[in-house]
């Protein structure tokens, strides 16, 4: 027999509080009239939450309404945005991108650290996280989420590299998580994912998958990768997995002979950036690359956009590169059908609409499963932005309390 369970005034308490600091985060300030009418609660417990809020320095009053009334006009209250800051950073081969925000989330201030001297990385992106930190207003950072290839154990947090990382990676995650490197980040919880998982997260909420509960972006870079939200929850599998479709053995790809990375084969060798420069050479597309002309971008993104504006004479290319994409992307329909495919990444990105319509098309083909394909909308900072959202929800369970 199940003994029914009653909530208590202080769990109570903080359903309400929860519901009411969620409503200010959404809407921005609110008069105490506004939280009443939104959270259904009487008047009497709506004054006490709000006072109880403000005591706590998460709430304060921002101003008045200005409504045209008899008597003063009403309060508003909203979030205290300083009450914490939290970072997000993007750690690729070539260097660090970092965003310093609020407890709202908007953006503080933003650093970039490249590579350069790679036994001086690790210090130098300490030092701008610390140096954004301060621009920001900030003397300590509550949350840091960190976006970077390989696998995360959702378990224990543990960083298995899933090919030729470069050993810095490892090192910033561990000054990181040490918080003895500078003393912005002595008291701050880190948390680590991969970066497709996390671009996966900014196309969830703010990009183009935001009307789905279900999908899976395919990130279409350097490498690829994949991200798998399924009814709202993003799976990372149970060893972080989730998502490595760079092994994935497909037809036209030899099988993958080397388990500390794809590069010998599976569909990384048809679809990654290597993939599509030696596709367009085959298709006769010039190279779009300018002499002496250096970037940090993955040379497959230049050869897509240029074919996308080269109008038919870019068809060809277009429509062997999406069949390729197409490949993969069945193999994760067959398995999940998830209704909505999302192409990511640099070269993702380059191909838009134009390419997701040919692998939509192409996909329709190989299976009877009814998918959407769309562009990514979440832009070249997917993974800043996802980081930043993962800080974000961390710090805001830890101070505004619930899941």
């Amino acid at each position: 027999m199940t003994t029914a369970r009653t909530a208590t005034p202080s769990t109570a308490r903080a359903i309400n509080d929860r519901l009411a600091l969620d409503l200010l985060l959404e809407s921005g300030p609110l008069t105490a009239t506004e939280l009443r009418v939104l959270t259904g609660l009487s008047r009497p417990t709506v004054a006490d939450l709000l006072d109880r809020l403000q005591r706590s320095g998460l709430v304060a009053v921002v101003g008045e309404s200005g409504e045209q009334r008899r008597g003063p006009n009403a309060r508003l209250y909203a979030l205290v945005a300083d009450r914490a800051h939290l970072a997000g950073l993007d750690v690729r081969s070539t260097g660090v991108s970092l965003v310093v925000a609020d407890l709202t989330g908007r953006t503080r201030a933003t650093a970039d650290v490249p590579a350069g001297d790679l036994g001086t990385l690790v210090t130098r992106t300490v030092g701008a996280l610390a140096a954004a930190a301060a621009e920001a207003g900030a003397t300590s950072l509550h949350t840091v989420a960190v976006g970077a290839p390989g696998l995360f154990d959702p378990a224990t947090g543990e960083h298995h590299n899933s090919g030729a990382l470069p050993g810095w990676h490892t090192d910033l995650i561990a000054a990181l998580h040490d918080g003895t490197a500078a003393d912005v980040i002595a008291h701050t919880d880190v948390v680590v994912d991969n970066e497709v998982n996390l671009a996966g997260i900014a196309e969830h909420r703010l990009g183009a998958a935001r009307d789905r509960d279900t999908f899976v972006l395919i990130w279409l870079s350097h490498g690829v990768g994949a991200s798998v939200v399924l009814d709202g929850r993003l799976r990372r599998g149970a060893t972080g997995g989730t998502g490595e479709i760079g092994y994935l053995p497909v037809h036209g790809a030899d099988l993958p002979d080397n388990v500390t990375g794809c590069a010998g084969g599976g569909y990384h060798t048809l679809v990654s950036s290597a993939a599509v420069r030696a596709l367009a050479r085959d298709h006769g597309l010039p190279d779009p690359a300018r002499p002496g002309e250096r970037t940090s971008a993955p040379p497959g993104e230049a050869e897509v956009r240029a074919a996308v504006a080269a109008g038919p004479a870019g068809h060809g290319f277009l429509d062997a590169y999406a069949r390729r994409v197409a490949l993969g992307a069945a193999a994760v329909c067959a398995v999940l059908d998830p209704g909505c495919i999302v192409l990511g990444g640099e070269i993702g990105r380059a191909g838009g609409p134009t390419l997701a319509r040919r692998v939509e098309q192409r996909l329709a083909e190989l299976l009877p499963l009814r998918t959407e394909v769309r562009a990514g909308t979440a832009g070249g900072g997917a993974v800043l932005a996802g980081a930043v959202l993962t800080a974000g929800d961390a710090a805001r369970r830890d101070l505004f309390g619930g899941a």
